[in-house]
């Protein structure tokens, strides 16, 4: 017999403006600091206050990537996420709710009636601890005990006086009591404390950012956009202590040249944005092109065209990256697949872009931007920081500096304006010549492409990592994803039995698309019976760039664009057709 997993999904269900980020985000760090494996996503709308928003929270004794349909649990914030959801419930799950709240009373066994707002006043005095009762109660129909909440509620009110951390700390006991004494089935959890030390909690944009400040990343700006937006709120909760600025700009034109500014004056420098701002920075992504500045840009996607759907998940714009600019010049995209990945790629891409004095995008989406992923730990000793930047002492031996210079590799000294001593620094946004000033002749010019673009392409080409094969080695079942992707393709792959010798290939290091010298993944899947191309967009963007890269064709594709992810028991259905 298999070892016999734990396992659950809750799903916190109300209007904008209830609560639900501060019910979910707490109950997810408490499963993580048990020493439970957690995957958390959410769905809300775009709006401050009402609408139907929720925050799914998946937990296990074992590694988990992904999001399921079917609720052990639903907590219900107001009658309509009954209504919604009442069907996902499975046999045997709850239904978390209070009458007064929902103005109605549901007699049949999977329903448990907590008063969380009259117990809130009973025992808080204030309505608004009703989300502090909600949580104790999840945890007392688990029976997992309060310590770690507890401990939660201290760090998050610890600020607004002893009186409201003791409060809060009654409501949550108050609930979880509540709960556990009015809930006749809840042994049926049989739920068991995880042998796993405490993890760590992390979501994609937290990773994006952290990959930053560890790169040494000493700038960053840009104009609010869901869902690049806390990217900027993590840097600036850190500004002081890494000695990081943080702008918040007036536009995407002005965050994107700003950071050219200050990679230009000698600093790692950063901007983030989603598809729509990003269409802003176009003009600036091609004067770093032609300036030969070094950039990150971290592009979150979200559906589009036009404002799209703001709040929701999508990877439309690879192909508008990719394309992005007007003229010639080279640039690499990352697409990392979890926050762990997010973390190293930055760094890789503050490498890259430093080295190779070029524009470097890490692009992701909101669901793996805002999913919240557990880890053991992060290693540092995988980051690289190397300083390219040339400063008068590096320049001692040089008699004439030339900020364009010609060489094989295309790569020129990199001189920080100011600090090059009796060298002067001159870059144009025109054509220019090695010293940095303008032409007009056609030899300069075919010597700048060639320096610039053809001679540094093959070197890149070298830097870019194989794609990720998970399952059988030669297989005959070929599941491809990029991105964010990653999670939901692992788990599906495992659950197809091992005789259909089937196998992930996922993408995280996009373009230029990795050499086939190390790993010939493209006589991988044509060995293949079934090659099956799994995105989020309507028209196959990475089958598209792997047919015109390579001439491979996929066999089958599965796409998904109703702006939200792919989850286990939906890609599961997709594939059931083709296996």
């Amino acid at each position: 017999m298999g070892v016999k997993f734990l396992e659950y999904t809750l799903r916190i269900g109300g209007e904008a403006g209830q609560g639900l980020q501060t019910i979910g985000g707490a109950l997810a760090k408490v499963f993580s600091r048990i020493g439970y494996h957690v995957f958390s996503h959410q769905d809300y709308m775009s709006r401050i206050r009402g609408g139907h928003n929720f925050y799914q929270i998946r937990f296990s004794d074992h590694e988990i990537s992904a999001s399921r349909e079917i609720l052990d649990i639903l907590l219900a914030l107001d009658l309509n996420t009954i209504e919604i959801h009442r069907k996902s419930v499975k046999d045997g799950g709850f239904i978390l709710y209070d009458s007064e709240i929902a103005k109605k009373k549901f007699e049949e066994p999977e329903f448990i009636d907590i008063p969380f707002r009259k117990i809130a006043l009973d025992v808080g005095k204030q309505s608004v601890m009703a989300n502090t009762v909600a949580t104790g109660a999840v945890l007392g129909l688990l029976d997992l005990g309060l310590e770690a909440l507890k401990q939660i509620l201290r760090e998050t009110f610890s600020r607004k006086g002893e009186e409201v951390v003791q409060n809060n700390i009654a409501c949550a006991e108050a609930g979880y009591k509540y709960a556990l004494t009015n809930c006749p089935r809840c042994e049926a959890f049989g739920i068991r404390e995880p042998e796993n030390k405490r993890l760590m909690l992390i979501t994609g944009l937290q990773a994006i950012a952290i990959g930053a400040i560890m790169s040494g990343c000493k700038f960053y700006s840009a104009y609010p956009m869901s869902p690049s937006t806390g990217i900027m709120e993590y840097l600036a909760s850190r500004a002081e202590e890494y000695n990081l600025v943080v702008e918040q700009a007036e536009d995407e034109i002005a965050a994107i040249n700003m950071a050219i500014g200050a990679s230009f004056a000698g600093v790692r420098a950063m901007t983030g944005t989603s598809g729509g701002g990003f269409a802003l920075m176009v003009e600036g992504l091609a004067l770093a092109g032609m300036t030969e500045t070094p950039l990150v840009i971290a592009e979150m996607q979200r559906p589009g065209p036009a404002t799209g759907l703001p709040t929701r998940t999508e990877q439309g714009d690879l192909l508008f990256v990719l394309h992005a600019g007007h003229g010639e010049f080279p640039r690499v995209i990352f697409e990392p697949g979890t926050p762990k990945q997010a973390l190293y790629l930055t760094n890789r891409a503050f490498e890259l872009a430093e080295k190779y004095q070029i524009p470097v995008f890490i692009q992701s989406d909101q669901y793996l931007a805002e999913s919240e992923w557990t880890f053991d730990s992060l290693d540092s000793e995988k980051l690289i920081y190397n300083d390219y930047r040339m400063r008068e002492e590096d320049l001692k031996g040089v008699k004439k500096y030339e900020r364009y210079k010609y060489s094989s590799t295309g790569i020129s000294l990199l001189a920080v304006p100011g600090e090059a001593g009796k060298h002067l620094v001159v870059a144009d946004s025109d054509e220019h010549d090695e010293e940095g000033h303008i032409i007009e002749d056609s030899e300069t010019r075919i010597k700048m492409v060639q320096k610039r673009l053809l001679n540094k392409l093959p070197l890149i080409k070298d830097e870019i990592e194989a794609p990720l094969l998970y399952g059988d080695p030669s297989p005959k079942i070929v599941l491809v994803g990029h991105g964010s992707t990653y999670g939901v393709i692992k788990e599906v792959v495992d659950t197809i039995p091992k005789e259909k010798k089937a196998a992930m290939l996922h993408f995280s290091q996009i373009f230029p698309l990795p050499k086939l010298d190390r790993f010939d993944y493209i006589e991988l899947l044509k060995n293949a019976d079934l090659t099956i191309c799994i995105e989020n967009n309507a028209t196959g963007q990475f089958a598209k760039l792997i047919r015109a890269e390579t001439g491979f064709e996929f066999s089958h594709q599965i796409s998904k664009y109703d702006g939200r992810p792919f989850t286990i028991e939906n890609l599961k259905e997709e594939l059931h057709a083709y296996l």
